[in-house]
């Protein structure tokens, strides 16, 4: 069974192509494109031209992937951005004017799927799954075992991600020691409140997204990404200290010389940074461990109970096209 699904997210648009076997995937691509849908919205409540402009550009590439490939099905999925936008059904008339059938999904679905996705990796565990994104961070506790249905125990999304901090805290380049402790103040605040609820933390942490990969290579000086050294690899806090370190005195321009960061995520990273290790200080964690299997590989797995007649695990039923 082929599959196609595609995230539009607030910093980056992402393609996984996959063919699913007995609820595996068993071979996939996955392209990702910085399209910085969510630059501005914080502020404006609007996605700007420009930002719209670039994703129907990636998408009009994903498209063609998609068809050369031949998919049984296909979902288009929004996320933060397009949640918090006035303006995100232009957005919408576009995605559909090249054959799609995009959905915009609540912070909770969004929680669901990548959590998901994570835990095929973690079978039978208790597992606290964080996904820091643009404009928002998704932190889930529970656990899932093939066959069984999904246990979560605490699912919270926060309007708090790279993109939206920058936004909000981060406007000197490189920004001042007081914006970065202010920023970091509003993130601790935000994810306290979480850990709280949550009661017991589990004794493993999993995060997924741009952010904790790029933090991973950053702090490998990957000459080039390998997403197989990086899955499941360990992020601690010294990793993070040591990249905040690294950052905090640099121009964006600066960063994205540095090793292992993409340039077009270098305006958001040193934000993203500071989310992650107040993940980490509020949950009482040393370290969490970074999965490549996120949102994507979760709706990969729901559009194959979807066509296998299945109802969904995650409690969520995709439009496809």
């Amino acid at each position: 069974m082929r599959v196609a699904a595609i995230d539009l997210g607030t910093v980056s648009s992402r393609l996984l192509l996959a063919s699913v076997e007995g609820g595996a995937i068993v071979q996939s691509s996955k392209v990702t494109e910085i399209t910085d849908l969510g630059q501005g919205v914080d502020a404006t409540g609007r996605l700007s031209e420009a930002a719209i402009g670039r994703v129907l550009a990636a998408c009009a590439g994903f498209v063609r992937r998609i068809d050369d490939f031949a998919p049984d099905a296909v979902c288009t999925t929004l996320t933060s951005a397009a949640r918090d936008a006035e303006n995100g059904a232009t957005l919408i008339e576009g995605l559909e004017q090249l054959g799609l059938r995009p959905q915009v999904i609540p912070g909770e679905v969004e929680a669901r799927l990548t959590f998901y996705g994570v835990a095929h990796d973690f079978p039978g565990q208790r597992i606290a799954v964080a996904d820091s994104g643009g404009g928002s961070t998704e932190l889930v506790v529970g656990r899932y075992s093939p066959g069984e249905p999904l246990s979560l125990e605490h699912l919270r999304s926060l309007n708090l991600g790279c993109r939206r901090i920058t936004d909000r805290f981060l406007a000197d380049n490189p920004p001042a020691a007081d914006q970065m402790e202010q920023a970091s103040a509003w993130a601790a605040d935000l994810l306290s409140s979480y850990w709280q609820d949550a009661g017991q933390c589990p004794d493993r942490l999993v995060a997924v997204g741009g952010t904790v990969t790029t933090l991973v290579a950053m702090a490998n000086e990957l000459a080039a990404y390998d997403p197989a050294f990086v899955h499941l690899h360990e992020l601690t806090v010294a990793d993070v200290e040591k990249c905040i370190a690294l950052m905090a005195p640099r121009t964006v321009d600066q960063i994205a010389q540095l090793p292992g960061i993409q340039a077009k995520r270098a305006p958001v990273m040193l934000g993203g940074a500071l989310i992650i290790r107040e993940i980490l200080r509020t949950g009482g964690y040393n370290a969490l461990i970074v999965s490549e299997n996120s949102l994507l590989v979760g709706m990969a797995a729901t559009l194959r109970e979807v066509l296998d007649g299945q109802d969904p695990v995650i409690g969520w039923t995709p439009v496809l096209s």
